[in-house]
């Protein structure tokens, strides 16, 4: 029975990919700061799907918690889907620094170390698989959220690259505006994003394994997202930027 480990997996994107992934038969390791949250999902998964759930409590901004999941990545899991992420309400000059690189620790550093932690392993057996959940975002400027995101898209690629082993593949996922927690979470006005963006959290999934399995090194979930991405390129970088914050936010 194939193991994945899931970062951020009590909630959104994290807990739709636990759901998926014991449809799928998959023993679970699920990682998350809230224990007793923890607890109640891998009870709730046991009960419906009958596999076999392991909880981490862990804060990835500390370096105990990400030091204790690299330990558990080091033993072999199958799959890792870094998901694990946060936004910041306001603009970039308004959040506190010490924020911003909290940040930086759990979208960069997190995504990082696990996933070098967990490669080993792979390689040893011949076969594995990294999710690594970024955002539409990466593809525009939206201060440190979008610039941690693109770092997640560029590393997953040059990873994907360097292993260089089509047995062991590492994507980005780059979802839009997903039905969450995030966004209150951070305070985040939603009032502004028109209703057709919106995506539910199954069907992302749904759809990065489809190109997971398909081999691909970058998945954007729904043909809107894939036109936005595309016009994106097409248009004045700064203007693109301009667009993405008025319709992300007020």
């Amino acid at each position: 029975m194939p193991t994945a480990l899931i970062t951020g997996a009590t909630a959104g994107i994290g807990a739709a990919f636990a759901r998926r992934l014991a449809a799928d038969a998959c023993s679970l390791v699920l990682v998350a700061r809230d224990e007793h949250r923890l607890a109640q999902t891998a009870d709730q998964l046991k009960l419906r799907y009958g596999v076999s759930v392991e909880v981490l409590p862990a804060d990835l901004a500390t370096e105990e918690g990400l030091a204790k999941v690299e330990s558990r990545l080091r033993d072999g899991v199958d799959l890792l889907v870094n998901n694990a992420g946060f936004g910041h309400p306001g603009d970039f000059l308004k959040v506190p620094v010490e924020d911003e690189l909290r940040m930086l620790k759990v979208h960069c550093e997190a995504v990082l170390r696990l996933t070098l932690a967990a490669l080993p392993a792979m390689r040893k057996r011949d076969r594995g698989a990294v999710i690594n959940v970024a955002s539409v975002a990466a593809f525009f400027s939206r201060g440190t959220y979008s610039a941690s995101k693109a770092w997640v898209v560029n590393f997953s690629e040059s990873a994907a690259a360097d292993v260089r082993n089509p047995r062991i593949r590492i994507m980005a996922l780059c979802p839009g505006f997903v039905r969450t927690e995030f966004h209150q979470r951070a305070s985040m006005d939603t009032s502004g994003i028109p209703g057709f963006l919106w995506l539910k959290a199954d069907n992302v999934v749904r759809e990065a394994m489809r190109d997971l399995a398909l081999g691909k090194r970058v998945s954007v979930p729904d043909l809107r997202y894939k036109a936005i991405v595309a016009i994106g390129k097409l248009v004045p970088h700064n203007l693109a930027g301009r667009v993405s914050a008025r319709i992300g936010r007020r």
